[in-house]
């Protein structure tokens, strides 16, 4: 009688990973970069070709090399089998190597790797935990002396739970237990993280609550559109790129952003639509303020 009524009880959601085993990779202090990095992309369309391409404008020097897809999961990019959908339309650039020939040259200061959107679906359906290790123990193992930085990026703006009251809770609940520290594991030394979430929140949070930085008034002003004009409700335009872009450059380059160009390049050379000079700055400022305040990325508030 006991045994059929504890059969019928739910069973205990798991423990969440709080990473103990791998603080201590977090109290070790990042060696600064000496001059421009060479570093490899692994995703999607929220890394894209732009944003590589405005990093690469803010540091003389700085290079890089992708390969993405089409909301690809980590799982798609390392198993030969698994078709990446998009993969063609992605990567025709020459930007695009091998992400496994890549990692196993040596030859990249930094490692780069993010999941797919839904991270819930990818956690409990793409064996997320397991491929993020995978991929941050063969960049460790080829090469030990490079660093590896997991880029947090943001739900849909139409996630029914709202998506600036998500972005820290996702931080907390998914990216850390379900990425960080798997990938530390994986390492066998800090995997470093690169917060966009959490500086989008940050900006957006203060846009909204004064009415707005000059031209940005609220969170869709990040956010693209379709063809036919609809809002794009998970794809950055050119200002959130540019955001993603800063925040990618304070974390690897242990450096504030404050005072970097503001007019950009697309990858294809046109021209970026640039925030005025006014937003351009306070960008800048709340990217290093979050960076700066996040232990797991691995820059103090003096830089590195």
């Amino acid at each position: 009688m006991v045994a059929g009524v504890l059969a019928a009880l739910p069973l205990a959601a798991p423990a969440k990973d709080n990473g103990e085993d791998v603080q201590d990779y977090y109290s070790q202090s990042r060696t600064p970069p000496q001059g421009p990095l060479r570093v490899y992309h692994l995703g999607h369309s929220l890394v894209g070709r732009e944003m590589p391409a405005m990093l690469a404008q803010l540091v003389a020097g700085h290079d890089y090399a992708l390969q993405l897809g089409w909301g690809t999961t980590l799982k798609a990019h390392f198993e030969p089998d698994v078709e990446i959908n998009g993969f063609a339309q992605e990567n025709d650039t020459p930007k695009y190597r091998d992400a496994h020939q890549a990692l196993a040259s040596g030859e990249y200061d930094d490692f780069i790797l993010t999941e797919m959107v839904g991270l819930a679906d990818a956690i409990k359906y793409f064996d997320t935990r397991d491929y993020v290790g995978k991929w941050a123990a063969e960049a460790a193992a080829g090469n030990p002396a490079g660093e590896i930085f997991l880029y947090e990026t943001w739900h849909p703006l139409d996630d029914p739970q709202d998506w600036l009251d998500r972005l820290p809770t996702d931080l907390e609940t998914m990216w850390k237990p379900d990425l960080l520290w798997p990938a530390a594991r994986g390492a066998g030394k800090p995997v470093w993280l690169i917060p966009a979430g959490q500086v989008m929140a940050k900006l957006v949070a203060e846009a909204e609550a004064q009415g707005g930085i000059a031209e940005l008034k609220t969170r869709e002003d990040l956010f693209g559109r379709t063809p036919e004009g609809a809002l794009d409700t998970i794809h950055p335009n050119d200002l959130g790129i540019y955001l993603v872009a800063l925040t990618h450059y304070a974390v690897l380059y242990g450096k504030s952003p404050v005072g970097l160009p503001h007019e950009l390049l697309r990858a294809d050379g046109t021209p970026a639509t640039a925030p005025s000079p006014e937003l351009a700055r306070r960008m800048q400022e709340i990217v290093w303020q979050v960076v700066t305040s996040i232990p797991e990325t691995g820059v103090p508030a003096g830089g590195l």
